[in-house]
């Protein structure tokens, strides 16, 4: 690849230099901070080769490289006529005024993201127990039903709670002034004095009654006022007494503003949506299904359907079932559908392996392989997978399809959301959804790639430096590869960080780690071939040939190498167990950036699957995972 005809091409589709108010990188991707992100051609860039992906995020217009963007970047440089660096780079309190649109898009995404596994784990529960309730295998009136069904209820009546610990987290105030928040209004007293028809007050002013079990909206509000309370008080008061005074006089004021307006309204506000929501199915269902159902895909590109997340577990705690969910399914199945047309229509022996193997993953709800890699690919086929969506999310609206539990992913291992007495409907819905997008997709065509003639044996020796070593590596057979944990605390899927190159798996694949110490060493034995001058990323080449990338937090390139004191420089030959970086874990969450840490590995192709080790927790130097060729 030519980096410097990629570097070129890279200018002029984010605009051209004047368009460019500053541009950084991190080590994976292009950071713009562009003057106008309109005027950036998002759909070119993405299918320019040598670009991995293009995404906005918090203002910022990112272009996803690999580990070949310092070059690129050097090479982009060289080719402006002024210093990328010529107006300083904003910090987090000052940094360009975001899209409002997109700001709340980006804090119910931060919010509800880590959540997921809690909503999802109780959900699917709900979901076991009806389908042993539904065939008599369990009796209602039995202690474990009793049982089941408090764990299964457990994270939603408490959402408030749960919301309040990850909402503070979002902006950056005290999670656990967040917790109690929430538990203040969720006091079983509070509740039995709001009950309906009392009246009550609080230092003479009206407290209206509102239910505050399983509500989202009046938290959220609550938390992000709280957030502005906090840091008013922490700066009028002396460090001394801040330990005292900050938590107390926030409750104090938030907790009675929450019960005397911000929950009445919030709670207005969230049966708003979900009747307005109701009223759209029930009286224009075909309609509504065929609109949502055909738009979700793109919703799910843009991050818009996290806005939906809200009115979808709102629905469900209100009322006992939802009907965006099962759109959101008929919209995951047919981008299956599609990727399995294209793998019967393909000619191409390696396009017909990829596209079957990522419509089996999309089976199971994990779409993105085969909507990124497949079918937005070839174009048509992602079309036959938005009608194949409208036309199947039709049909399961115009007989009023309901989910009943939140819990899975919208594939094959979400069906215990669907099950009740609309649960055939919602079957009869799926088969549509993948059958139509795959024939569409046969009958529709798309671009084949012919198969590739293969290449001759290089003669060229082999480079002796650390980065063409990675390079001379791609010519070799690769063998598995044995990855060990760089760092003590929990692990996590790559689909939990909050950040679509990971989340997505664009970069590469492997899991995430929470940290619990701020210690990473080498996963591995081999080379350092990259270090970030931030210090958040580090780059490795094992002595087998896996290409890796562990990346510390998401967005800590903001930080420009504050908290971070590395312990090896670029080149440096490592042995697992060997220390790499330090890091303040703390008073990096402190600054508002999660420490997540994705470890994966970036020259998948050398690969055929990644095998967990099947921990939750780790150690340093604990297996994490294996790269099988």
């Amino acid at each position: 690849m030519d980096k410097q005809q990629l570097s070129k091409d890279i200018l002029k589709l984010v605009g051209g230099e004047e368009n460019i108010d500053q541009v950084t990188h991190c080590m994976t991707r292009l950071r713009f901070n562009l003057n106008d992100n309109k005027k950036a051609d998002k759909a070119t860039l993405k299918n320019t080769p040598g670009v991995m992906g293009v995404m906005e995020n918090g203002g910022q217009f990112q272009v996803i490289i690999g580990n070949d963007v310092p070059v690129v970047y050097n090479a982009l440089v060289g080719n402006m006529s002024k210093s990328p660096d010529a107006k300083p780079a904003a910090s987090s309190g000052t940094s360009k005024k975001k899209n409002p649109l997109s700001a709340v898009f980006d804090f119910i995404s931060g919010v509800f993201t880590p959540i997921l596994p809690a909503i999802t784990g109780a959900g699917m529960l709900k979901g076991i127990v009806a389908l042993l309730l539904t065939f008599g295998w369990i009796d209602a009136t039995s202690s474990t039903y009793i049982i089941l069904s408090a764990i299964g209820d457990g994270a939603f009546y408490f959402l408030p709670i749960i919301l309040g610990i990850s909402t503070a987290r979002k902006l950056g105030s005290n999670m656990y002034i967040g917790a109690a928040i929430g538990a203040s209004v969720m006091h079983p007293t509070i509740t039995a004095l709001l009950a309906p028809g009392e009246n009550v007050s609080f230092i003479g002013l009206p407290v209206v009654a509102a239910t505050y079990a399983s509500s989202v909206i009046p938290i959220l509000i609550a938390i992000w006022l709280a957030s502005y309370v906090e840091k008013a008080i922490d700066k009028v008061t002396h460090a001394s007494l801040k330990l005292i005074v900050v938590p107390t006089v926030t409750l104090l004021i938030i907790v009675p503003v929450m019960m005397i307006a911000v929950g009445p309204l919030g709670v207005i506000i969230g049966n708003g949506l979900t009747d307005g929501i109701n009223w759209l199915f029930n009286n224009a269902g075909l309609f509504a299904g065929l609109l949502v159902g055909g738009a979700f895909s793109l919703l799910i590109i843009t991050g818009m359907h996290y806005a939906l997340v809200p009115i979808m577990i709102g629905s469900i705690a209100t009322l006992g079932y939802d009907y965006l969910i099962p759109l959101m399914m008929m919209a995951n199945f047919a981008q299956a559908g599609s990727a399995l047309g294209v793998s019967l229509k393909s000619k191409n022996k390696q396009i017909k392996s990829l596209s079957a193997s990522t419509g089996v993953t999309a089976l199971m709800g994990i779409t993105e392989p085969a909507m990124y890699g497949v079918n937005m690919r070839f174009k048509k086929p992602f079309v036959a997978a938005l009608i194949g969506a409208a036309i199947s999310g039709a049909f399961v609206s115009f007989f009023q399809t309901k989910a009943y539990v939140i819990g899975g992913l919208a594939g094959l291992s979400g069906i215990p959301m669907i099950i009740g007495p609309t649960f055939v409907y919602a079957l009869i819905g799926i088969i549509v959804a993948v059958v139509v997008s795959a024939i569409l997709t046969y009958i529709l065509g798309f671009e084949d790639v012919p198969e590739a003639v293969p290449a001759a044996e290089p003669t060229t020796p082999a480079a002796t430096t650390s980065v063409s070593a990675v390079t001379a590596v791609e010519e070799t057979k690769a063998l598995d590869q044995d990855v060990f944990s760089p760092i003590t605390g929990e692990v996590k899927s790559l689909s939990e960080v909050p950040d679509p190159a990971f989340s997505e798996e664009i970069m590469g694949k492997g899991f995430a780690i929470q940290p619990s110490e701020g210690r990473v060493v080498s996963p591995i034995n081999g080379t350092v071939f990259s270090l970030s001058k931030s210090g958040h990323a580090i780059g490795l080449v094992s002595d087998d040939g896996a290409e890796m990338l562990i990346h510390i937090g998401i967005d800590t390139v903001k930080l420009k190498g504050q908290f971070f004191s590395p312990k090896v420089q670029a080149g440096a030959k490592v042995a697992v167990g060997d220390v790499l970086m330090e890091f303040d874990r703390e008073e990096i969450e402190k600054a508002g950036y999660t420490t997540i840490t994705p470890v994966i590995i970036t020259n998948m192709h050398q690969y055929n699957s990644i095998e967990s080790a099947g921990r939750t927790t780790i150690k340093e130097k604990d297996l994490l995972f294996t790269a099988k060729a």
